[in-house]
């Protein structure tokens, strides 16, 4: 089997672990934006911008760090351990703090203290989680990663389903129901599949002995701390404007700006399956002779299924529209969804990118650029959202991460180049981007938009004809 389709197969099969939860989580983004107000689906969305922040900070770059020397170390078991170890201890620690300080605590982050509690425990149990499930991507084992994903997201779905929608709809008697807090009920579901996912991973704490190897500790910290910081910097760079709005312009306003951003939700199951499956092959192939080109391919196939699901989902953005959020007092914020969607589409490719700067251990650039983002997000949502209102953060969301792009092609080229193919790249967005624009001024005219759906997969047929039937003999 070829590495190009190697690295295919991996991230279909992880693209399952991430497009099926995807898929349900949309029909709970239907459930949610049914059964909630604006405001209480702004509750919703700041419990997860907190839960986002803190995993960040409880991880702090290990799974990232733990891929590079896993791959490259002879003692893989002492990497696993050390990393296991770390991490499960500090979260232990952080819990600790948290319950001797549990009230100042959540007074401090300006949560409610049952749901603050909630948030504490996902929080713990899935930080301790992050090396059995880096185990399994590291060491190939793809389908049980992805059978533990999927069990996970089932559980925390038919929950919310119970909670939300059974529960009011057969008049089923549960002990101390409370209508009136139905978001309180999501967080529970979400504890509950946290904990399911953290008995199926307990064997791995015994599969190994536990060793703790200071020597490897300190590596994988010095490697990933800036990771972490990047985190941090994507956190702010994904969630400031979710965390600002509500201050600004009110709840409601908060409310629907999140449920309209949930439908930009397919270009981020595109992203995220391409990471899982990319971050372990990056590595593990990173000392073959054609290493560099194999990377430029996959970024050139990248843009493309990424420019075409733009032109796909803008198309049929009125579908995608009835689909995910129905209850119409969202959709005064449905105009972000276009920029949205081509402001993850340019995450992406840096993520791509980001390649250059793990392959050469000098992760501080990706901090750099992270804290580059996250500048741009806080300065431009604060400057911006009282003039233009929810659409600034929209445009801080682009210009973010449009400029974390373009400064990664060029810190790249210059330490770790790699022979992108800059002609296709650029005509394929620039084309995706001029087909999207003009969908949006059709007046959902879905004969005219798939019409230029249909321009652009015959000009990528066209161009790559040659190179695809390579790929499909080999």
């Amino acid at each position: 089997m070829s590495t190009i389709k190697k690295f295919f197969k991996d991230t279909i099969i992880y693209g399952l672990a991430t497009v099926l939860p995807k898929l349900m989580n949309i029909v709970l983004v239907r459930l949610h934006t049914d059964k909630l107000e604006t405001s209480s689906y702004s509750d919703n969305t700041t419990f997860y911008v907190y839960a986002a922040f803190f995993n960040v900070l409880l991880t702090y770059g290990m799974e990232t760090a733990f891929f590079r020397f896993f791959s490259k170390s002879e003692e893989k078991q002492k990497v696993f351990s050390t990393a296991l170890i770390s991490l499960t201890v500090t979260a232990v620690l952080f819990l600790l703090v948290v319950l001797i300080f549990n009230q100042q605590l959540a007074e401090l982050v300006n949560l409610n203290q049952n749901y603050f509690n909630l948030l504490i425990g996902v929080l713990v149990l899935d930080a301790i989680v992050v090396i059995p499930f880096a185990y399994l991507r590291a060491t190939g084992k793809p389908v049980k990663f992805t059978i533990i994903k999927l069990s996970n997201i089932v559980i925390y779905v038919l929950l919310n389903f119970f909670f939300l929608w059974a529960i009011p709809e057969f008049g089923i008697n549960y002990p101390n129901y409370d209508e009136n807090d139905l978001v309180k009920y999501i967080f529970i579901a979400n504890l509950a599949a946290s904990i399911a996912t953290f008995l199926l991973l307990s064997p791995y704490f015994f599969k190994t002995k536990l060793q703790f190897c200071k020597s490897i500790f300190k590596q994988l910290l010095n490697y990933g701390l800036p990771i972490m910081v990047a985190g941090l910097a994507y956190v702010i760079n994904e969630n400031f404007d979710k965390w600002l709005l509500p201050e600004v312009l009110g709840k409601d306003v908060n409310g629907a700006y999140s449920g309209c951003y949930k439908i930009a939700v397919f270009m981020t199951i595109f992203i995220q399956a391409f990471r899982l499956g990319a971050e372990p092959f990056f590595f593990n192939h990173a000392k073959e002779k054609n290493a560099k080109e194999t990377y430029a391919r996959i970024m050139k196939y990248f843009v493309i299924f990424g420019s075409a699901m733009l032109v796909f989902i803008i198309a049929y953005l009125d579908v995608f529209k009835l689909l995910l959020v129905r209850d119409e007092s969202y959709w005064i914020a449905i105009e972000i969804v276009p920029i949205v969607l081509l402001a993850n589409l340019c995450l992406g490719i840096y993520f791509n990118l980001a390649i250059w700067y793990k392959l050469t251990d000098k992760t501080r650039y990706g901090m750099y650029l992270s804290i580059v983002g996250a500048v741009i997000t806080i300065v431009f949502n604060v400057v911006m959202i009282e003039r233009i209102g929810f659409m600034a953060s929209a445009w801080a969301t682009l210009l973010a991460y449009g400029a974390m792009m373009v400064l990664s092609y060029y810190f790249g080229q210059k330490h770790y180049k790699v022979p992108y193919n800059l002609i296709s790249i650029l005509g394929y967005l620039i084309l995706a981007i001029g087909l999207s624009l003009i969908a949006t001024h059709t007046n959902a005219n879905y004969y005219a938009n798939t019409g230029l759906l249909l321009v652009f997969l015959t000009l990528v047929l066209v161009f790559e004809k040659n190179e695809i039937k390579q790929l499909l003999k080999r």
